[in-house]
């Protein structure tokens, strides 16, 4: 299948994960990710590994960030490297960096320089905190911008303290908003032979994660994010959204018609919460009810019940429950990347179907400046 964005070459200074998250999901999509790493070291993230988990020297991180990209090595500290680079730029469609403000203008690689040798270069760049403002050199990770954002104080129960998700959310977001900026350039581009400059940070993807609590609290300061007592899920929304313990695992409930839960549960318990919107307003006693009933009954008994009066409610799985699920398998969300040498690593693929299509690479992430011989050859540089 001839993927969207073939014939598309993409320079990625960027390290770690929100810039190299955006070049992969390009990569998928068909574009050429030429990865620029510095002698010895390469991307920082090749020595990040999670777990203590490795493979064939890099780790496996960097292996699911990096998938089928190149990697040139150049010393952006030496002229007649930095020069290189500039010939290989006037060749390629898009460059992506997440240096703090001011490197690349040292480096002569910023964007008022860069596109004065390719005026239909689009220039991408990811910060921590934008360009201006007080934060603008406070180093640009995703714990801290999470901690910032007011994101924290979001998770777990209310007498909890703030609780960051227990994954790279605003690194991922950032880098989804950054290939979004991108595919809406290369769009333009296509209409109007003109480049764009696209900015994107943590700090304002993780801020626009929470428009929808956001936007009650700056119409309303007095709707500022209240977590439950217990099984708090979404400060903004009442009983009984959340998950709950039950006899021998957990149930997660959706919103819904409390008469529903009423009906499923057939408790005496509940009654007195069903009418009006006490549910709301009186959100954590309905929800010690709540967690009083569903313990004294298994998860299979609970959904069933509740499945039976059409309440939207789901087991709640761990990697093991899920991988093994047949509903899993039938996703068919993974797919084996492998270097040359037979280094192998199960890892997910891309989320995204087009024409019936599941867009999947083999190739694993590159060995620290395998290809800058071949792409000096390529682009005669």
């Amino acid at each position: 299948m001839k993927r969207p964005l073939e014939g598309v070459t993409v320079l990625e200074f960027s390290q770690y994960m929100a810039g190299p998250y955006a070049g992969l999901r390009l990569a998928d999509l068909g574009a050429r990710v030429i990865k620029i790493e510095r002698p010895k070291y390469g991307d920082s993230c090749r020595q990040l590994a999670t777990k203590g988990m490795w493979a064939d020297g890099d780790s496996v991180l960097f292996h699911t960030v990096n998938r089928n990209k190149s990697s040139f090595v150049a010393d952006l500290k030496n002229p007649g490297d930095i020069e290189t680079i500039k010939k290989l730029i006037t060749q390629v469609d898009v460059i992506t960096h997440n240096f703090r403000p001011g490197i690349m203008a040292r480096l002569g690689l910023d964007y008022s320089t860069v596109v004065q040798i390719n005026p239909n270069l689009i220039y991408a760049e990811v910060s921590g905190y934008g360009e201006e403002g007080p934060w603008k050199y406070k180093p640009g990770q995703d714990l801290l911008a999470q901690a910032m954002s007011g994101l924290t104080h979001l998770s777990g129960n209310q007498e909890q303290p703030p609780i960051p998700f227990g994954a790279a959310v605003a690194d991922m977001l950032c880098g989804t908003h950054l290939a979004q900026g991108i595919l809406a350039a290369l769009i333009k581009k296509r209409r109007t032979g003109k480049g764009s400059k696209v900015e994107v940070s943590l700090m304002e993807s993780v801020v626009d994660f929470q428009f929808e609590g956001l936007t009650a609290y700056l119409h309303n300061s007095d709707f500022a994010p209240v977590r439950s007592e217990q099984s708090n899920a979404h400060a903004y929304l009442g009983a009984p959204y959340g998950i709950y313990k039950t006899l021998d695992g957990y149930i997660a409930l959706a919103m819904g018609e409390m008469e529903r839960l009423d009906r499923a549960f057939d408790d005496q318990r509940l009654k007195p919460w069903v009418e009006g919107e006490l549910y709301f307003s009186h959100r954590d006693e309905v929800k010690a009810v709540i967690t009083e009933i569903l313990a004294e009954k298994g998860t299979h008994h609970w959904l069933t019940r509740l499945e039976q009066v059409g309440y939207w409610c789901s087991d709640v799985y761990d990697y093991d429950k899920l991988t093994q699920s047949e509903a899993y398998q039938a996703l068919d969300m993974e797919q084996v990347i492998a270097r040359s040498e037979g280094t192998q690593i199960r890892t997910t693929r891309c989320p995204i179907h087009i024409n019936g299509e599941t867009l999947t690479s083999n190739k694993a992430a590159p060995r620290l400046g395998e290809d800058t011989k071949a792409i000096a050859e390529e682009f005669g540089l």
